[in-house]
């Protein structure tokens, strides 16, 4: 009989559990051992009901495009609860100067592949839409290694689109800002297309054209669960060997022994043949500081982010006063503590009854981390003086929750894929170990759910329990970015 232990009771870990429970079941010889510092389950997925309101603490959706987190429900038997973003009403703004501009139609991530909807928007300059406009002739360019977002997209467009459309994207997503994120490991896409067609755009409508050629079904770009999140984390608990869940126990110890690994948490101490580690890196790299001085350096050069999320309801006066679409973002330029706002009540059906409103604020990342440790009164009345100024919103709110995440989103830096290269010839030399988690391939939930369920494959190939498979590259599937 094998044993297997998983540190970390997100997402991540969830998913290696989920695989190594379907092949117990199958009858591999196998027994593993989930353990969470934390009393709850689920790391970041955390779904509320409150006054007609669903309220999500962590990620309220996951991209449709990559497949994990679906065929993970389905596999729950949740294919029932699945939800599509209303893309119909999907707007988005972004604040210029104090108010709020819509993205103009056909901008695809920060992409213009339209030229009229682009040429007549007040988001850009004259000056900004005349190098978009050059930007169609840009000849092919491959960059000698990696280099940050913004220096890309201040090639092919100019400063002006790194501030008021990169930098609040992928703030929106990382927390983080376009100058430190590496093109190679968030847009990969973007490198390729530039290599071979030159042009963003040009390379961005090509595609665009391929996929209304292929004349599938649309997708939404957003999916969700009807009852939330949290559904996903009942689901896979509920079929979880209870016995094999501990809680509340951090481990303090990893380390190599017996052709095996040996874990202590508290005054407990066990062995496994093989463990995965579904936790933040830094706290990877603590707990391997004795196995691998060197693994334990790259893991902590890994920087994280911390979140705060804001839900705050209001009554059906308010929600008619709203702008229509999805939300808006706000560029580092304006001065705000907000990083963005989502009109949860738009964004998708059963979040709110007929007669509430219900925004999604955020505040944090790269720019803020100070806010994490303001009282929640001090972070509402930013928030509250904030949607004041942006959207004349004076009312009390009917409630609020606010949620803090810290150190939850983790940094790909420019030379982020060197990095995984490194930490995969250290792996290599400390058999039965495997990482998982949001620090290396995608920081979606898909992301989360692919690594933990190859890590369980991996380790069992690793202990002769099941062959080998085609083993995912280690590059980020971060393949697309709403807009």
């Amino acid at each position: 009989m094998k044993r297997i232990a998983i540190i970390g009771g997100g997402i991540s870990g969830l998913s290696a559990a989920f695989a190594l429970e379907r092949n117990r079941c199958s009858g591999i010889p196998l027994e593993y051992v989930l353990f969470e510092g934390s009393p709850r389950l689920g790391g970041v997925l955390a779904t509320e009901h409150m006054g007609g309101c669903l309220i999500e603490a962590g990620p309220d959706s996951f991209l449709t495009e990559k497949p994990w987190a679906i065929d993970l429900c389905r596999q729950l038997g949740l294919a029932e609860q699945l939800i599509g973003s209303n893309d119909a009403d999907r707007k988005t703004y972004i604040m210029v100067n104090g108010r709020l501009v819509e993205m103009p139609d056909g901008l695809m991530f920060m992409v213009p592949t339209k030229i009229l909807p682009t040429l007549f928007s007040p988001l850009f300059s004259v000056s900004t839409k005349l190098r978009m406009a050059r930007e169609w002739f840009h000849p092919p360019h491959k960059a000698n290694g990696d280099e940050s977002v913004a220096a890309l997209v201040e090639r092919h467009y100019g400063a002006e689109v790194v501030d008021r459309l990169a930098d609040p994207l992928l703030s929106g997503v990382y927390g983080g800002e376009a100058a430190y994120l590496s093109v190679r490991a968030v847009l990969p896409k973007f490198a390729d297309m530039e290599a071979k067609h030159g042009s963003l755009g040009r390379a961005m409508l090509t595609s665009r054209k391929k996929m209304t050629e292929a004349k599938g079904p649309v997708r939404p770009l957003f999916t969700s669960l009807k009852n939330g999140m949290q559904q996903i984390v009942d689901a896979i608990v509920s079929r979880l060997n209870s016995s094999a869940l501990i809680t509340s126990s951090p481990v303090s110890s990893v380390q190599a022994q017996d052709n095996g690994w040996t874990l202590s948490a508290g005054y407990q101490s066990d062995h496994f043949d093989a463990v995965i580690l579904a936790i933040p890196a830094h706290t990877t790299a603590a707990l391997l500081e004795i196995a691998s001085r060197e693994l334990a350096a790259e893991l902590k050069g890994i920087a994280y982010t911390s979140s705060i999320t804001v839900n705050l309801a209001y009554d059906q006066k308010v929600r008619a006063a709203l702008p229509p679409g999805f939300g808006f973002l706000v560029p580092r330029s304006e001065g705000k503590r907000m990083l963005a706002c989502t009109f949860v009540h738009n964004k998708f059906p059963h979040r709110t009854s007929e007669d509430r409103a219900l925004l999604r604020c955020f505040v944090g990342g790269r720019r803020n981390e100070a806010a994490l440790a303001w009282p929640d009164a001090e972070i509402i009345a930013a928030v509250r003086k904030e949607l004041g100024e942006i959207l004349g919103l004076q009312a009390e709110p009917l409630f609020y929750r606010v949620h803090r995440w810290q150190s939850a989103m983790a940094q790909y830096g420019v030379g982020h894929l060197e990095r995984l290269n490194r930490i995969e010839r250290l792996l290599a030399q400390l058999p039965g170990l495997f990482l998982a988690g949001n620090a290396y391939r995608g920081i979606g939930v898909p992301d989360c759910v692919r690594s933990g369920t190859d890590a369980a494959t991996n380790a069992l190939v690793s202990l002769g329990l099941a062959k080998p498979q085609p083993v995912a590259a280690l590059a980020p599937s971060v393949s697309q970015l709403p807009a």
